[in-house]
């Protein structure tokens, strides 16, 4: 098993408006904001985020945002999303 074999990039477009639902996975999560506007939920902590911030979500921690403006958002997962690739 090589070193791709345990992490997955994942780039996401937002338009305003649109929910990412409140939801946990045992992946480790960081996240690039490429551009944009978020609110940023993560556990109990809600904040915006910018085009250029950064966050990271433990295993099974409870997250989720509404895009406030278009925007892009770059993930890494570890291990890798199983269910993104069914």
């Amino acid at each position: 098993m090589g070193y791709d074999d345990h992490i997955m990039l994942v780039k996401v477009d937002f338009k305003a408006g649109a929910v990412g639902q409140l939801h946990e996975h045992h992946h480790s999560q960081v996240t690039y904001v490429e551009s944009g506007e978020l609110e940023m939920t993560i556990g109990e902590e809600v904040r915006i985020i910018k085009g250029g911030d950064s966050y990271y979500v433990p295993p099974h921690v409870l997250h989720g945002c509404v895009c406030l403006k278009d925007g892009v958002l770059i993930d890494v997962f570890s291990p890798y999303r199983e269910d993104f690739l069914a």
